[in-house]
């Protein structure tokens, strides 16, 4: 009732986008803009918030996808001038802190893991097992780079160049993203680009973070103790709220753990 009583001002409002999985397209439930794209706007509008806080925990993912949300939550800042920050939980790490990055201050619990600057490809390969059991591998391709990294075929030295170099264009591109954010907090004396993590308050040495601080006593510090908290998050598919996962679904839930399992989580 408080905005329809005139000269009464309204205690402050955070927007609280929850981004909680691996960023990934086609899986239900991972972070990609396509999902994100009208919670993220309500976040910035609904309300007109005075804040819009990431809560963040992902152990990253698709490099384009985290790089659209990031974008997105930029321009949405820049338009609507609101002040973002993020918060991890578990990890925000490679495009987990790629997303982080997006806000203007990051902080973290006591044993987050933030970092994995760096860009990783992994595969099997089955060349010998299929020959081993007399199966024939038939590729055609028109163009001699159609058929890069084939797990079916011996592993050629040319195609881990290509890779290598494909690897390292995205990885600059992250570099570039965290030192125009984070800009002078870093610490140009340290290894931060080598896919290296820190754990809690190790990573304030480096300047990837700003400190650590959970979401709602650092709001309340920043904006009062009457300031109200509005959360955005992607809902469950329909069936996963009854705890009945379709196979794809199931799939999906072991690549994220999977994912998450790489630090230890």
């Amino acid at each position: 009732m408080r905005r329809f009583i005139p000269f009464l001002k309204t205690p402050p409002l955070v927007s609280v986008l929850r981004l909680q999985g691996v960023i990934a397209t086609g899986s239900r439930g991972a972070l990609n803009d396509q999902a994100l794209a009208e919670l993220i706007q309500k976040a910035f509008t609904k309300g007109k918030p005075d804040a819009v806080a990431l809560s963040i925990n992902s152990p990253g993912g698709s490099p384009s996808q985290s790089s659209l949300i990031a974008a997105r939550i930029r321009r949405l800042a820049e338009e609507k001038d609101v002040k973002v920050y993020a918060f991890v939980e578990d990890v925000a790490a490679s495009g987990g802190y790629y997303i982080a990055c997006a806000a203007d201050e990051i902080w973290v619990d006591r044993h987050s893991i933030t970092g994995s600057i760096g860009v990783i490809s992994a595969g099997f390969g089955l060349s010998e097992f299929i020959n081993r059991y007399g199966i024939e591998r038939r590729v055609y391709t028109a163009g001699k780079s159609k058929s890069l990294g084939d797990p079916f075929r011996p592993e050629k030295d040319e195609d881990i160049a290509r890779i290598k170099k494909l690897q390292e264009h995205i990885h600059a591109g992250f570099i570039d993203h965290v030192r125009t954010r984070r800009g002078g907090r870093l610490n140009g004396e340290m290894e931060l680009f080598d896919g290296s993590i820190w754990v809690g308050d190790e990573a304030m040495a480096t300047g990837l973070i700003d400190g650590v601080g959970h979401l709602v006593p650092k709001m309340k510090e920043v904006f009062g103790d009457k300031v109200r908290f509005k959360i955005h998050a992607q809902k469950k598919p329909f069936l996963g709220r009854f705890g009945l996962n379709l196979a794809g679904q199931s799939m999906a839930e072991i690549e994220d753990r999977a994912a998450f399992a790489r630090y230890g989580l």
